[in-house]
């Protein structure tokens, strides 16, 4: 069993936890993830590493709620349980490049968070964009902060936060001037990251890579839920990446890809309130 030390509510959708987890402390990387299941008669969801303590022998996950796992996870406190927590998984990220961007959108920094931290202790020079809906939204912004010193940019969609745009127009505008960057990394939605690679593309960037996080099933390649065509070829999240080689990944498929469950996904989510308020009121 793995206890939660910490919880710390971000906002009504955004919940991170900190997991007591030694043995997947002892080798977890930027970049990589754990699958979960809340009980044993829970699904697996998988959740990038937010961060880890090798000391401590904890690992942070962040999450949303989305649908019924993510939400039975957040009505976990601390010294509460999770039935399985699986990892490290995946390949870690490449560090890469001498100058770097990395580009993080809504829950995506919180994957992009500490890939950006790993590069700034690497003693690169880091330059980091975030992208919300509105400020209220925002999460880790001093941590981006630190890892970006004076190169952090935030952006809302509505301009609540007195940055309106997506994350594509700072990297742009920074393109344009002539900022020259070894590699952009970018992790989030599926067409903000379409859009960050074609502009990366546009203006003749060595490297663009991206975090492909689709459906994931057991992490090991072997169901095939989270393939994508990359290349041409079909490629499984789970083991060759989940970063991949921007420029060569089919973004409009894994868009299609990532819709197909979302009506279920709906009744699932609204099931799971009804069940657990029905247990509440007895």
């Amino acid at each position: 069993m793995y206890k939660i030390v910490r919880k710390h509510v971000f906002n009504p959708t955004e919940t991170l936890l900190e997991i007591e987890a030694p043995a997947v402390a002892k080798k977890a990387q930027p970049g990589q993830f754990i699958i979960l299941r809340v009980d044993d008669k829970g699904e697996r969801i998988p959740l990038t590493v937010g961060g880890y303590d090798r000391e401590k022998g904890t690992v942070t996950i962040i999450f949303q709620i989305v649908g019924a796992s993510t939400y039975k996870l957040n009505q976990l406190e601390v010294g509460d349980c999770l039935h399985d927590f699986v990892g490290p998984l995946g390949r870690p990220t490449e560090l890469t490049g001498e100058r770097v961007c990395v580009v993080g959108g809504g829950l995506g920094t919180a994957i992009a968070y500490p890939i950006a931290k790993a590069f700034h202790d690497e003693g690169k020079d880091v330059t980091a964009i975030a992208g919300f809906r509105n400020k209220d939204l925002i999460i880790l912004h001093d941590e981006f902060s630190a890892a970006a010193p004076g190169k952090y940019y935030e952006m809302t969609d509505d301009g609540s936060n007195g940055n309106k745009g997506n994350v594509v127009v700072p990297l742009e505008k920074m393109l344009q001037e002539g900022v020259k960057f070894d590699k952009v990394i970018c992790i989030g939605p599926v067409i903000m990251m379409k859009f960050v690679t074609l502009c990366c593309k546009k203006y003749g960037v060595p490297e663009c890579v991206c975090s492909m996080n689709p459906i994931m099933i057991d992490g090991t390649g072997m169901c095939g839920c989270c393939r994508l065509t990359v290349g041409g070829e079909t490629k499984f999240a789970c083991v060759d990446g989940p970063d991949f080689d921007a420029y060569k990944v089919d973004f409009d498929e894994a868009m299609q890809r990532g819709t197909m469950y979302k009506a279920f996904e709906k009744k699932a989510y609204d099931e799971a309130k009804c069940n657990l308020f029905k247990k509440e009121a007895k």
